[in-house]
């Protein structure tokens, strides 16, 4: 039975969490995987994710085109915060049917995106940090055909880089990170 968005995001959340949680502000201009976000500017395109998707779930418009700061004050208790809005957002009754988004997106599509972007971006954050991660393996195993199916759109759009090259004996989650041209082996220099 396929599980519901909401309950893959919570599963989700409370992976990223510790990671974003531990985050210390000496560590916010580390390189990370995504090679055009240092950490505080991963931080803050997760944040503008997580609460734009809320929107999109309410069937809302969503802003992309500017990227607040949202790396001031208590921004760590706040990510808490707007991840259990997002849970909430993605748990209400009809949120996963019908289209979303100016692009007309079935929701259960754009759900698993948000749900893409929430452990992948966990990752890096954690790869940049040296925080300790492991995706929930339910997630991945939702995720990653959802990914795939959206590569080549995404690359299109360059949300995504080149699928990197990984062994037969990868695991999933190594070849969700591959599927969005991430190196699954990634660390930082000298680290």
């Amino acid at each position: 039975m396929t599980q519901k968005i909401s309950a893959l995001l919570e599963a989700a959340a409370d992976r990223a969490l510790p990671v974003v949680r531990g985050i210390d502000d000496g560590q916010l201009d580390r390189r990370t995987p995504c090679a055009e976000y240092d950490v505080r500017a991963l931080v803050n395109h997760l944040f503008q994710v997580v609460v734009n998707f809320q929107a999109l779930a309410a069937r809302e418009e969503a802003d992309f085109s500017q990227e607040p700061d949202f790396v001031t004050g208590d921004w760590r208790g706040r990510f808490g915060a707007e991840t259990a809005r997002l849970v909430q957002a993605w748990g209400v009754p009809g949120a996963e049917e019908g289209t979303t988004g100016q692009m007309g997106l079935p929701a259960r599509t754009v759900g698993l995106m948000v749900l893409g972007d929430l452990t992948v971006h966990a990752w890096d954050l954690a790869r940049a940090t040296g925080a300790e991660f492991a995706p929930d393996p339910g997630v991945v195993e939702e995720v990653g055909p959802g990914l795939a199916a959206l590569a080549p759109q995404a690359r299109e759009m360059k949300v995504f880089g080149e699928p990197f090259p990984v062994g037969a004996g990868a695991t999933a989650f190594e070849r969700v990170l591959a599927v969005t041209g991430r190196d699954p082996g990634w660390r930082p220099a000298g680290g």
